[in-house]
């Protein structure tokens, strides 16, 4: 990952990039978090990992879309455990691109099969995504990836 800022803090328990595709892979829901004139705004979204992008889904008549289309930058947190020794998660930040059409009809786009084929995947269980009319495709190539596996920490010690 190009142009990916390294984490500097928190090495001991950070995850492996198999370790984090892994988790990204399995984990069904992101919080995404973006930038309002009052103010942050925080919503919770089904998501997608490619290895090298994180795509999102999105309701184009949102204010997550609104915000986005006002300022790109987000910052999105995947996260899970419930005790502290399992907590694990993952924080990618950097501007969000818009790709193919708004709203996806279905269109053929080279750039979507990817990620239109896990999405289905992941959340149909088939292998063809449905249209709605009111999604469309927003790509976070992150700038910087933070992760943590705190059940690493029993091997730190």
């Amino acid at each position: 990952m190009t142009g990916t800022t390294l984490q500097k803090r928190g090495r001991k328990i950070v995850m492996t990039p198999e370790e984090r595709d892994a988790f990204l892979a399995e984990e069904r829901t992101c919080r995404v978090a973006t930038t309002t004139a009052d103010g942050p705004h925080l919503t919770a979204l089904w998501f997608v990992w490619d290895g090298t992008a994180l795509w999102l889904y999105s309701i184009t008549g949102s204010k997550r879309w609104a915000d986005l289309a006002a300022d790109p930058r987000v910052a999105i947190l995947i996260d899970a455990g419930r005790e502290y020794d399992e907590l694990r998660g993952v924080e990618l930040r950097g501007s969000v691109e818009i790709v193919g059409e708004v709203p996806r009809t279905g269109q053929p786009h080279p750039e979507l099969e990817v990620p239109e084929g896990l999405f289905a995947r992941k959340y149909t269980g088939g292998d063809t995504l449905s249209y709605d009319h009111r999604h469309a495709w927003l790509r976070l190539t992150p700038e910087k990836i933070t992760s943590w596996d705190f059940r690493k920490l029993a091997a730190v010690r």
